[in-house]
């Protein structure tokens, strides 16, 4: 049990610290082959590319002890591309909606007629497309556009990005928000459950207080002697907490394991999963809209 808590005298603390597990981020794009017939009312054709696949390292700074039985780190992430495991390069080219366009006219719906009048000018001045050719790298690590610069010049504060745009550009060599965890020194059955994350106890994204909830652990690491029901834990990424569910009982090298996979209901809308209603407005199952965290 020494070896469960978080303890910078046991022999686990410096796996806690820096964890040696290797974890992988696998990203997929869809590339338009019709682009043009597209803009003239036709169906988008797409076409699956990838996987792009990341290796990712993390490793905690900040670490502070309190007196309550819990302690405080922010967790870094540093990704590498993995061209062994990847179906394509970075390098190569793909066809893609222009994002930054198409979400800086949803954000101008709610602004004065005299903004969206400064705003419409700016994306006919830049000659904006509605659909760009862009390299992997550029998708996802970000890219210059002048555009970005016009928005923030216009509307400071409007688009949370400066200098690129890119799904990804504040992901790498970024933390994942201050967590304070519980280190079961005085309670194991406590361990790595989460106190607070950022200095709070639920977050208020969602429509609903079960939705808001910060439950379980930061998803690496949980207390011993659990029952194989159920894991919860705690993603920044997602903006909620998610449970995985147990699957099967296995052994790996001798020693007994639980398998633990996302339910279907995991990203299920709030018709065919009722207690997901918080979460909404829902798309189709499957597809969760993070804008209300990660765009805020």
């Amino acid at each position: 049990l020494q070896n469960v808590r978080i303890d910078p005298s046991s022999m686990s603390f410096s796996m806690w610290k820096d964890i040696p597990v290797p974890f992988y981020m696998s990203v997929y794009i869809f590339e338009v082959l019709n682009p043009k017939e597209t803009l003239q009312g036709a169906k988008p054709v797409l076409n699956q590319r990838g996987p792009y696949v990341y290796r990712e390292f993390r490793y905690k700074t900040n670490i502070t002890f309190h007196d309550n039985d819990t302690v405080s780190f922010l967790e870094y992430r540093q990704l590498f591309f993995q061209p062994d495991m990847s179906n394509g390069s970075e390098e190569e080219y793909i066809v893609v909606p222009n994002i930054l366009m198409m979400g800086a006219a949803v954000m101008m719906e709610n602004l004065p007629n005299f903004v969206k009048l400064l705003l419409s000018g700016a994306l006919a001045g830049l000659k904006q497309e509605a659909f760009m050719n862009r390299t992997v790298g550029e998708i996802l690590w970000g890219y210059e556009d002048p555009l970005l610069d016009t928005i923030n010049t216009i509307v400071p504060g409007l688009m949370p990005f400066k200098g690129k745009f890119g799904l990804f550009v504040e992901f790498n060599n970024s933390n994942s928000g201050l967590f304070t965890v519980y280190t079961g020194r005085k309670n194991i059955s406590r361990a790595h459950m989460v106190d607070s994350w950022n200095g709070l106890k639920k977050v208020n994204y969602w429509r609903s207080r079960e939705c808001n909830m910060i439950n379980g652990t930061t998803g690496e690491m949980w207390p011993p002697f659990m029952s194989p029901t159920s894991l919860e834990f705690y993603s920044p990424d997602a903006c909620r907490s998610m449970t995985l569910v147990y699957e099967q009982s296995r052994r790996c090298g001798g020693v007994p394991t639980y398998r633990f996979v996302a339910p279907k209901t995991l990203f299920a809308n709030g018709t065919d999963y009722p207690p997901n209603e918080g979460f909404c407005p829902c798309m189709q199952s499957g597809i969760q809209n993070i804008s209300t965290c990660r765009l805020s």
